[in-house]
């Protein structure tokens, strides 16, 4: 990583308050170049906090930008962080309204030359792309990271139709959490308390909206760029990651944008910017890419940036299972169109007659988090195990490698004996030793199996052909190596189990996978920097002598036939900021499921925060549980809710919501 410390601007930075159009103030904070001529604005909007949780990330870009001659902007969404109003639902209308507001502000102000940027990573890359979307004039361009397109199948709440148990529970958990931190008084001044209040008063479990919403309806077609990618006029530079859940969006940008308006990058990346140097890696200089596309697009300078592939994506070797990579090995590739000329089907039939699909409920215990961040637990161990509780077929790799690029698909010809059920296909690279390396996978919700928009129970006895994408990936077999499609009935706890689901049989021989083959290409044009930041803020990290919990750890119970998931997030733990606040954050996820019983699934998920400034006296701790269970008819959801202000308990709420099952 390279520090800079000259820019070829002198900075300054200022927080401010944004006024909307209801007089509601947003707290901004903004990094400018010391100049007189007027500068495009770059815009980062989110509810984490620019004050404390996200300021060590934003010390690391912000700052750069402001040096290379742009006014770079960190915004709270309103009910966030220092901003006032209340919270409201993720990507609500309310938060994208605002969010055009701000832009306006942004280009009407006179250091400002009229002419804004957009960008982000996660919530942050969302509402870029679905701000986009609304063509506020000002917004002549954004970078996207780690986003999606579609807001029901390709976020955290569903997968293939079905409840995305992982992240369904534990996202909604820790927004729960989040929602409930306080403004901070060094921001905000006395009224702080008041203003906390007012926020705990208004808030409602996130769970409880996106279970009711189980089928892709009109709650999630807002705010799903899919529906018209036709309604974004910015320039779009696309960034994901193949460790990243949300990757298949670049894929559907570059194909369905204009390509005279769009640029993707995929790199082997985690749920991260691409310049942080967390595993896996290669890094790159993210930032000085960036910078190519800002000074094309708002400044008019001729970067060549437009002149790249319209896809650039890092094919990765062979690799054995492991949970964490510092680095893997692989290449740039670049492709000119989406789909590519260099990319073709290629279809396996799986051959073998009738089999019988009835995984044990535990399976899935080994697919690693929903959501990499870089952490030593991230990703999926070797996949032996979780193969042998499936069916698997097997194709060898003999004279030349076979290098994929894209979504692999499966056509399965299933019976089934109960109306609800779920298949699950994961394509793994399998070593000579035996190593099982998981490459990719997709989900189907076979209720879901004629449209995500739609509940149909399977016909008992009757035999169907479906078909299902897996997500994207670009990967090398080696000779000598075998692929391997593993097909399961469950996939604990990312899938939540269906009520009544007793597995499925599988013809064989009316089924195949179909690879996206590439034909092998040398692209040494494809390069990039090193990677590069401004100073770090300083943040300390205590040292504590006490033993860390481990990240995931699967406990059996013999006895019971029950299976137990501990999951530490490993979010930030206990750090403390330049200007004396000590934050602390706390959090444990528990997913525990019986082997032969679907209905006995459940999750748990404690956070505890704390903000601490000692020389103010000002001592807050946030307390929350989130606990998940169903019965054949319902969710069964349960969450309270404990602020304190010191020793005192300022707020105290349950609730306890029974929510229909329908397609989930």
């Amino acid at each position: 990583m390279n520090i800079t410390t000259e820019f070829p601007y002198e900075t300054t930075r200022e927080d401010v308050r944004i006024p909307l159009p209801d007089g509601t103030l947003l707290y901004a904070r903004i990094w400018r170049p010391l100049t007189d001529e007027p500068v495009p604005a770059l815009l980062e909007y989110l509810p984490y906090r620019l004050s404390d949780w996200t300021a060590p990330r934003d010390w690391q870009r912000h700052p750069w930008y402001a040096g290379h001659g742009y006014a770079s902007v960190r915004v709270d969404v309103r009910g966030h962080g220092n901003s006032e109003g209340l919270p409201g639902d993720e990507y609500d209308a309310q938060e994208l309204e605002d969010g055009v507001a701000v832009i306006h502000w942004l280009a009407q102000q006179e250091w400002c030359s009229g002419r804004v940027g957009m960008f982000g990573i996660s919530w942050g890359g969302f509402n870029s792309l679905q701000i986009a979307a609304l063509a506020p004039e000002p917004l002549k361009a954004i970078v996207t990271v780690c986003s999606a397109d579609d807001r029901y199948d390709n976020d955290v709440h569903y997968m293939g139709g079905s409840v995305l148990a992982v992240d369904m529970h534990a996202w909604a958990a820790t927004m729960l959490a989040f929602v409930c931190r306080p403004p901070d008084p060094a921001q905000v001044g006395d009224d702080w308390k008041e203003m906390w209040l007012k926020r705990l008063e208004a808030v409602d479990p996130f769970i409880h909206t996106w279970l009711a919403h189980q089928s892709r309806d009109a709650y999630w077609k807002h705010g799903s760029v899919c529906e018209d990618y036709g309604a974004i006029k910015a320039n779009v530079l696309a960034v994901g990651g193949w460790h990243d859940p949300y990757r298949d969006t670049v894929l559907r940008l570059v194909e369905h944008l204009d390509p005279a308006q769009v640029r993707g990058i995929i790199g082997p990346w985690s749920h991260q910017y691409p310049d942080r140097g967390l595993p896996p890696g290669p890094a790159i200089g993210f930032l000085q890419e960036t910078l190519r596309w800002w000074d094309q697009h708002l400044k008019g300078k001729e970067t060549g940036v437009m002149r790249e592939p319209l896809l650039r994506s890092w094919i990765s070797g062979s690799h054995p299972p492991a949970t964490v990579y510092e680095t893997l090995p692989g290449r740039w590739v670049g492709d000119a169109s989406w789909p590519s000329e260099n990319v073709s089907p290629v279809a396996y039939a799986l051959q073998g007659g009738e089999r019988i699909v009835a995984s044990p409920q535990q399976t899935g215990l080994d697919a690693g988090r929903f959501f990499p961040f870089g952490n030593e637990a991230d990703l999926p161990p070797d996949q032996r195990d979780e193969d042998a509780k499936s069916v698997s077929f097997e194709f060898p790799v003999e004279e030349a490698p076979i290098e994929i690029l894209g979504r692999p698909r499966v056509k399965l010809r299933l019976r089934m004996d109960v109306p609800r059920g779920q298949a699950i296909a994961r394509l793994c690279d399998v070593a000579p030793d035996g190593s099982s390396t998981l490459v990719t996978r997709g989900v189907l919700n076979l209720a879901a199996r004629h449209g995500r928009d739609r509940t149909e129970d399977w016909p008992p006895g009757e035999t169907e052909d479906v078909v299902f994408d897996l997500n994207g990936i670009g990967h090398t077999f080696p000779p000598g190596h075998r692929i391997r499609l593993a097909v399961s009935s469950s996939y604990w706890p990312w899938i939540w189990p269906q009520a009544g689901s007793a597995g499925f049989t599988l013809d064989a021989d009316g089924s195949f996978v179909e690879l996206p083959v590439r034909r092998h290409t040398e692209d040494p044009a494809i390069t990039f920097g090193e990677p590069e930041q401004s100073e770090p803020l300083g943040v300390v990290y205590p040292v504590t002598l006490e033993e860390p919990r481990p990240e995931r750890l699967v406990v059996r119970d013999v006895a019971k036939g029950e299976w137990r998931l501990e999951v530490d997030p490993r979010y930030g733990g206990t750090r403390v900021y330049p200007d004396g606040l000590e934050f602390t954050e706390d959090a444990l996820e528990t997913y525990t499921i019986q082997q032969d019983d679907p209905l006995s699934a459940r999750t748990r998920s404690d956070w505890r925060i704390r903000l601490h400034r000692p020389e103010a006296a000002w001592d807050v701790e946030i307390e929350t549980r989130s606990e998940i269970a169903a019965d054949e008819h319902d969710f069964i959801t349960s969450n309270e809710v404990v602020c304190k202000d010191g020793e005192e308990v300022v707020f105290h709420r349950t609730w306890e919501k029974r929510i229909p099952r329908t397609a989930g």
